[in-house]
Parts: C-alpha cells; structure tokens; sequence
C-alpha cells in the first residue's frame, strides 16, 4: 500500500471538458493574459472578497511584486517570522529591504505576536504576516499592532487559501496579500503561478505595470518591471478548480480532525485545532515526533510519503548568512523534531489508519532499540 501526498487526478472530475478548454485556447492562440485569465482573476477576487487579483508567474513573485506596490525598499525593515519557506524572506531581500526574523509560538507554529510587536522599530514599513501551514494567524491582533505603529501588512497566504479569520478569507486583511498556485497547493495549477490580491486600485495598477515589463500600453515603458504573467493555460486549470476548493477544504479539515484523534492514542503532538474565529485549511499536518529523520526514513520505506518541512530555520540558511537575526527556540525545535504526514482531501479512513499504524510501529520499534 503507498499513501503519495499527491494525487493530480483526483482534482479533475471532468478532465475531459478541461482538456477541451486547453485545446481550444491552443488553437485560439490566446496565451498571454487573455480574457480566460481576466475571468480566472475576477472570480478568484470575488471569491476571496476582495476588489482585485492580479496574476503572476509564482507565489514568490508575488510576494516581489506586492512588497515592490506598496513602496517597500532600501532601508526599510520588514518583519516576518523564523519558520517560514524560503522565499518569504528571499522576497523582503529581493526588494533590497532587510527582514526581521521573530520565533513562532511552540503550540501554533504560528507567528509569535507578542514578539512581532516587540520588534516593529523606526525602520520597520511591513510585517509580511504568513498563515502557515493553513492555519490563519490572529488579524485582529496583527491588524490592531500594525495600526499602532502606523505599518503595512502583506499576507502570505501560499498555504492558506480559502482560510479564513472571523469569517473573512485571508488575503482581505493587509494592503496586499500574496497567493501561490504551485501544484502542491490546495489550490493548485499544473506548474507554477501565483496571484498579487488588494482592494486598493493604485496598488493593483502598480502591479499589473511591473508584471509586463513595466508598460503601461505597447511599448510604453514606465517602471523597471519584471515579466510575469498568469498562463492562459495554468489559468484555465484553476477556474476549472476553483469551484471545488472550500469543498476540499472540509474534507481536509475532516481528515486533520481523525488524524489529531489517531495520533493522541498513540502519545503523538499535534497542534491543537484552531478554536473560532480561527481556522485552519490544513495544507500540511504537522506532527512533532522522537527520533524524527529514523521515524521519516521508516514511514517512507513503508510507502507513506512523509517529509519534513523545513529542516532549515531562515536564519541557518547559507543564502541569508550576512544577515543577523538572533536565536529562534521554537522555530528550531519545529525544524528539528516534526514531519508533515500525507494530507489530501481524497484520504480514505483507511488510508489514514495506515499511516498511523506504521507510524506507531516506527515509534515503537526506536523505543525498543533507545
């Protein structure tokens, strides 16, 4: 029996009307921000509740691009947390901004609040504020600490989509919100997009400028742009999946839920549920285990296709060693002692039954050889 974290077809009930849609556009020849991407961006504003989404070539570039449309720079400070993906911070740098690393709380993996607010100084114009793993962070906390110091939130929302704070999705919160369609995602493309989402039309222009190239109309050139635009194609397996996704959602939370249950009658931390008005759209289960990499080399020997996220803290990256940043506990706990277990809205009771029982079987067997 193998549990692979992906399972591609299963998100295609009718692939054959989205292979259709695919070779219509192929021989239209509308491949560059077409109307398909246009309706693909309305719909996907409108269903977060926000006024614009403008697409983009990866999660990372819209991260670029949002900090780039609210004015983030040289000299500026741009809070975020220890823990995350690498390009979250690999963004901040990009713009030539220097990020400010805060630890994550032990029971969450989220963002330590009280620690970001410590740490908002003169220099600091953003909190680049990520809903990690799919869980949503506290926006009336954050919202209220950024409004005291008169500071940006840009939310990073690659793992969250369809999450949501009080009822609201997240993505509505900041000045800008940052999403990314890598397949991997609970809303995946068939390679890699992402999507700059604002209510603020100055901000939206900024960003639909700089992703071609700078131009406003054909060969107008007035910014430094990048080239980075939604695929007509990608954008056609997102509006055929878009529509799915809130129901894939619940089913992640319903699988999270017999997980969380499975592993406490084996002595297994997961993190606690979210209680309202949080949520939590489980885009990856973590699970703190003794004797983590023996445990994970067991797992996938077994064909259960755990894997570790991420085993290097931002601040024990090669690529971010000129920059000081400080100790981060929490975060290098989570690096050293958790694994994500497979999560996929299709997982059968008895396939999470499976991953649980070898799970326990690895842990008993390093008990017995300790």
């Amino acid at each position: 029996m193998k549990i692979p974290r992906n399972n591609y077809p299963s998100q295609f009930e009718d692939l054959t009307t989205t292979t259709e849609h695919i070779r219509r556009a192929l021989a239209a020849g509308d491949y560059i921000l077409d109307e398909t991407v246009a309706r693909f961006e309305r719909r996907f504003a409108a269903y977060l509740g926000a006024r614009y989404a403008v697409g983009v070539n990866s999660g990372t570039d819209a991260l670029v691009l949002a900090l780039t449309a609210i004015g983030i720079g040289p000299g500026d400070e741009v809070i975020t947390v220890a823990n995350t993906f690498h390009a979250t911070v690999l963004a901040i740098t990009t713009v030539g901004a220097t990020p400010v690393l805060v630890d994550c709380e032990p029971d969450t993996y989220l963002m330590d609040l009280a620690a970001t607010e410590a740490a908002c100084g003169p220099k600091t114009r953003a909190i680049l504020a990520v809903h990690l793993f799919g869980r949503t962070l506290d926006m009336d906390r954050l919202t209220a600490i950024a409004h005291t110091h008169g500071i940006a939130i840009v939310e990073d929302c690659a793992q969250a989509v369809g999450g949501t704070w009080a009822g609201r999705r997240v993505g509505t919160f900041g000045l800008a919100a940052a999403f990314s369609f890598h397949p991997s995602k609970n809303l995946g493309a068939a390679g890699d997009a992402g999507a700059v989402v604002t209510s603020d039309p100055e901000i939206a222009r900024t960003v639909q400028i700089l992703r071609g190239l700078g131009q406003d109309g054909q060969n107008n050139h007035i910014a430094l742009g990048v080239n980075s635009k939604l695929d007509t194609l990608q954008a056609i397996v997102l509006d055929t999946k878009l529509d799915h996704l809130d129901r894939w959602n619940t089913a992640r939370r319903r699988i999270a839920a017999r997980y969380i249950e499975a592993l406490a009658r084996i002595g297994i931390r997961a993190p606690l549920a979210p209680t309202a008005p949080g949520d939590h759209v489980y885009h990856l289960l973590q699970v703190a285990v003794p004797h983590r990499d023996t445990v994970l080399r067991q797992l996938r020997d077994d064909g259960i296709d755990a894997v570790v996220r991420y085993p290097v803290p931002i601040h024990h990256q090669p690529a971010f060693a000129d920059y000081t940043f400080g100790e981060f506990p929490h975060a290098e706990d989570q690096a050293a002692n958790t694994l994500c277990l497979p999560i996929r809205p299709d997982l059968t009771d008895t396939d999470i039954d499976y991953v649980c029982r070898h799970l326990h079987t690895a842990l008993t067997t390093q008990e017995i050889h300790a």
